[in-house]
Parts: C-alpha cells; sequence; structure tokens
C-alpha cells in the first residue's frame, strides 16, 4: 500500500462544491473590491477562483487587512495564540459586519 495523499485540497469535497444555482463564476465586483487597511474582513473561499485561495484551515476566520500585494491584501489572523499572515485574493474575502 502507498502512503495517503494529504495535499493542500485534500478532505475538502464539501467546502469547495457549491448549490447548483451559484455554480460558476462569481460576479466580477467581487474581484475588484477593495478593503482599507485596518478592515475587519471573513476569509470565506470561492471555489472557483483557485488563485490566491487561502487554506482551508482559515475558512470562516476573521482577521485585519494589514497591507496590499499587488491585487491581493495581506491579513492577519489569529490562530490559537499565533498570528498568522496571509496574501489573499479579494475574491476569498468579505467585509465583516458586526
Amino acid at each position: 500500500m502507498g502512503n495517503r495523499s494529504r495535499g493542500f485540497l485534500s478532505r475538502s469535497r464539501g467546502f469547495l462544491s457549491k448549490p447548483p444555482r451559484e455554480k460558476g463564476m462569481p460576479p466580477v465586483n467581487r474581484f475588484v473590491q477593495e478593503f482599507s487597511i485596518g478592515d475587519k474582513v471573513v476569509i470565506d473561499v470561492e471555489p472557483s477562483v483557485r488563485r490566491g485561495m487561502p487554506h482551508k484551515r482559515y475558512q470562516g476566520k476573521v482577521g485585519t487587512v494589514v497591507g496590499k500585494r499587488g491585487r491581493a491584501f495581506i491579513v492577519d489572523i489569529r490562530l490559537g495564540e499565533k498570528i498568522k499572515r496571509l496574501i489573499v485574493n479579494p475574491v476569498h474575502l468579505k467585509e465583516h459586519k458586526e
């Protein structure tokens, strides 16, 4: 028996599937949305776009925008006691509403 694959998208079948009416690409405004430094954002992975997709462990987490790199945003997320810094495409981010 070979070793089991545990790649970046392993065990993500439900996480990467969309309901039938939402299938396909998202609207263009999701790709060009802007956030300011200090804004709170929620990581909501868009399955149809692989570019700039964060790891599935960050799905649903709330972070703070600390910068911009090209089209992507740099987001700080608290994971346990550590602060993780992610580079995320804007299509995978949503504004956090408190």
